[in-house]
């Protein structure tokens, strides 16, 4: 049996650690050995005993953006060269695990997550990781859009493998104080505070609902390098008693239940578990028309709506819809749920 290295610098919260997770324990049944190399600040307890950890543990790393925690990691695989057999999979930084894998006479298999509209803007760059990831030995991805893009763009064939969803029969239902005797329309999201999640489109769509007499609350679930821009945004549009951000939940999902309707409103995704856990839960949802999972989960609008990317008045229209026909929203949801086999 072969050893299994995970190459995953930057382990941050939200749904990419939480399939790891997943997989992570998967792996425990078919591997020896399993090491994650990483730069992140690990809490071992959270994870199998099975798992090692080849970390750099400083505090100096946490602020580091993702290049240089990617070159302190390739330095820390050098490590591992040995004649035993052996797989890099790699979750993040591909570029550095592949040629990691070429010194240490590893076979690698690279996990692309993120689509190729966020980082191939210029022929070079198209050339660069075309020629890369050509190297690897075998690639995932976690949809059939995203299949196709990597093949229109690098010419390359990949395997999908959709993400792990691992949700209980019994969910506890927790209560969202902010939304606590407010009888009008509950709106949650759930997402890092990043740039790839436009948070500003989903303040400004809201800002045309309160300018037009709607009555609406937003708890926004999340943590990132965006929260004072973000709060800035709230506080420009005066819609402090409107939105409020809720922080890092775990098990974020356990405040579905307690909300009307969900919304996406990514730039780009992988394949994000939170809009199945929402059809899971009987969510309606409105998320953006990005590349590359949405519309494959939603079945092209079928089991879910979705508004133009980026464009904050088609998503204030959709959301008048939900308040006017809630009936065509739980119709949709009914035909989500028959499709979720597929996950």
């Amino acid at each position: 049996m072969k050893n299994l290295f995970i190459f995953f610098p930057s382990i941050e919260s939200g749904g990419v650690e939480k399939n790891f997770f997943y997989l992570l324990n998967y792996f425990c049944k078919k591997f020896t050995k399993i090491i994650v190399i990483t730069s992140s600040n690990i809490d071992k307890k959270k994870y199998p005993n099975k798992i090692n950890f080849l970390s750099l543990n400083s505090i100096l790393f946490y602020n580091q953006g993702r290049i240089i925690k990617s070159i302190a990691c390739f330095f820390l695989g050098l490590r591992l060269y040995s004649k035993e057999k052996k797989i890099i999979l790699s979750f993040q930084s591909n570029i550095y695990s592949i040629i990691l894998s070429k010194i240490i006479n590893s076979k690698i298999v690279i996990r692309l997550n993120t689509s190729p509209d966020k980082y191939i803007d210029t022929p070079l760059k198209k050339i660069i990781f075309k020629f890369f990831y050509n190297l690897s030995d075998g690639v995932i991805v976690n949809s059939f859009e995203f299949k196709k893009k990597i093949k229109k763009i690098f010419k390359l064939n990949s395997k999908v493998i959709y993400n792990p969803i691992a949700l209980p029969n019994r969910i506890n239902k927790k209560k969202i104080n902010f939304f606590k005797k407010f009888k009008n329309l509950k709106i949650l999201s759930i997402g890092r505070l990043t740039d790839q999640k436009d948070h500003s489109t989903l303040i400004k769509s809201l800002n045309l609902l309160k300018n037009e007499g709607f009555e609406f609350r937003l708890y926004l679930i999340g943590k990132g390098y965006n929260h004072s821009r973000i709060l800035s945004e709230i506080e420009s549009y005066n819609l402090n008693k409107h939105i409020k951000l809720g922080g890092y939940k775990n098990k974020a999902y356990e405040f579905m239940n307690d909300s009307d309707l969900f919304i996406l409103t990514s730039k780009y995704e992988g394949l994000p578990n939170v809009l199945i856990e929402a059809q899971y839960l009987g969510l309606p949802i409105i998320s953006s028309d990005c590349p590359s999972g949405p519309k494959e989960i939603l079945l092209n609008g079928k089991a879910g709506t979705m508004f133009k990317t980026g464009n904050y008045n088609d998503l204030k229209n959709k959301i008048k819809l939900f308040i006017r026909n809630k009936n065509f929203f739980y119709k949709k949801n009914k035909f989500a749920k028959k499709n979720l086999y597929r996950f």
